[in-house]
């Protein structure tokens, strides 16, 4: 057993009904042709398809069908017209893959039944890379609400069942890279990437591919899907990163980079450079902007020994040095340092504006009021003593501009367990806010599903710092 390669190809479907209508489209329908050649050459002796355009709500879908057959016409693009297809599929395949996922308490479904719909990206994929039906195939779904670490253990139960399964596999995984389409009408053969920064940020995510630098590209996954609206939140390249494990030991090559319809299109191989097998004991890691994906350090390699926690989920975050800022910045070396290339705070007129603010200790990673278990996901924390250790922080912001908490006007507040921490929240930020003759903002409180860092809180304020009234 094992991978003979890995490709990202778009799933849409101007590559296979519209390529005549635009070079660029056919320069990638091209791309994806050398890609099945590649596939032909190897000893490959099936295809694994994971679609970010097969969508589930609901746990995981897998393809088990042994001849799915139908006509589809995608739903967007339906004046490109239908394409009939008859697959062959691997249900051994689809049932190993589903019983490895289920065994980690999913909620799983194998579909088996005629008229089931294909997405349009695997459809197109497959017509593509696998014409002539030489190859089964098998097709996994992607659960547009999983997060980051279920994500990449559903790509790691996909190498479990590689494992089992005993064949040599090609891995294709069908995503795009920023998804801001067109909201107008244009011209086909006038498609460009529908802004300079959702370019600049796809041409970064290419370089990092292109020199085979999967885990890289993984760690600034969140960060590329704020910037540029990554396609489903870039769930299929942490699929990717689960499958193939956490590693950069690949040899890369770009095929092509094309827009399509003001999104970002790209076909790109990966080729491991060594055996890949299932690995456990993976560390979540939420600094987004990390210092290696520019190439200033190295990574681990995938077969080193899982370091002791404080070595990983803490030691792990990347921080900024206060430096020379634009006008109007302020940073306070009795403040933690950012995660990310930003000021602590900016002031604009009489008001200064505090970047979100967490519970991390001045000087250093240490997070108060935090227990990690082995892989580093958070099974404890105490948010009054984070709660205490935020606040401590803004008066260390504020008092570097000649400001104090009276001053605050406005707090936006963000808690990963509304129903069991706001209570005490509410208590800590009370004695600080509106007790006792304390100043009173206005405040809104939000729960979110994670922060950047392992931490339960944060908060981000707004100071009036112009004449005192």
């Amino acid at each position: 057993m094992s991978i003979t390669a890995c490709y990202i190809v778009p799933g849409l479907p101007h590559t296979l009904l519209a390529a005549d209508k635009n070079p660029g489209w056919m320069r990638l329908r091209q791309a994806m042709d050398e890609v099945r050649k590649e596939i032909e050459k190897s000893d490959a002796e099936m295809i694994l398809y994971f679609s970010s355009q097969w969508l589930s709500v609901l746990g995981y879908l897998f393809q088990a069908d042994p001849e799915p057959e139908w006509t589809l016409v995608d739903h967007n693009w339906h004046e490109f017209g239908s394409i009939r297809y008859k697959f062959k599929v691997d249900p051994r395949f689809a049932h190993l893959y589903a019983s490895e996922v289920k065994e980690m308490g999913h909620y799983i479904r194998e579909v088996n039944y005629r008229g089931f719909p294909i997405d349009t990206g695997t459809v197109v994929a497959q017509k593509l890379l696998n014409p002539s039906n030489r190859l089964p195939a098998a097709m996994a779904s992607c659960n547009m609400y999983a997060e980051k670490q279920e994500t990449l253990s559903i790509g790691q139960a996909a190498m479990r069942a590689i494992e089992k399964h005993g064949k040599r596999v090609a891995v294709v995984c069908i995503t795009g890279l920023s998804s801001r389409y067109h909201t107008d009408e244009i011209p086909y053969e006038n498609d460009v990437i529908s802004s300079q920064k959702d370019d600049e940020w796809n041409r970064k995510i290419l370089e990092a591919l292109g020199e085979g630098r999967l885990e890289d590209m993984s760690e600034v996954a969140r960060e590329f899907s704020r910037q540029a609206n990554a396609d489903m939140g870039c769930r299929g390249f942490w699929w990717l990163n689960g499958l193939c494990g956490k590693t950069n030991d690949f040899t890369g090559r770009v095929f092509g980079y094309e827009p399509i319809y003001g999104s970002g299109g790209a076909v790109v191989g990966l080729y491991p450079k060594r055996k890949l097998r299932s690995i456990l004991g993976w560390v979540n890691d939420e600094a987004d902007l990390v210092e290696r994906f520019a190439g200033k350090s190295k990574t681990p390699k995938a077969s080193a020994p899982v370091m002791p926690l404080a070595q990983t989920a803490l030691d792990s975050i990347v921080t900024f040095e206060p430096a020379a800022h634009a006008a109007g910045s302020v940073n306070s070396s009795k403040a933690p340092p950012p995660v990310g290339p930003y000021p602590h705070a900016k002031r604009v007129g009489d008001f200064l504006f505090l970047s979100g603010v967490g519970p991390r200790k001045p000087g250093t990673k240490e997070i108060p009021g935090v227990q990690l278990d082995a892989v580093g996901n958070v099974v404890a924390h105490d948010v009054e003593l984070q709660t205490r250790s935020v606040i401590e922080n803004i008066k260390a912001v504020l008092e570097e501009s000649g400001a104090t908490l009276n001053d605050i006007v406005d707090v936006q507040a963000y808690l990963t367990d509304m129903s069991r921490d706001f209570k005490r929240f509410n208590h800590v930020y009370g004695e600080y806010f509106g007790y006792k003759g304390g100043p009173e903002p206005t405040r809104t409180t939000v729960e979110v599903t994670s922060l950047p860092t392992p931490i339960c809180v944060e908060l981000k304020v707004t100071a009036y710092v112009g004449q005192k009234r």
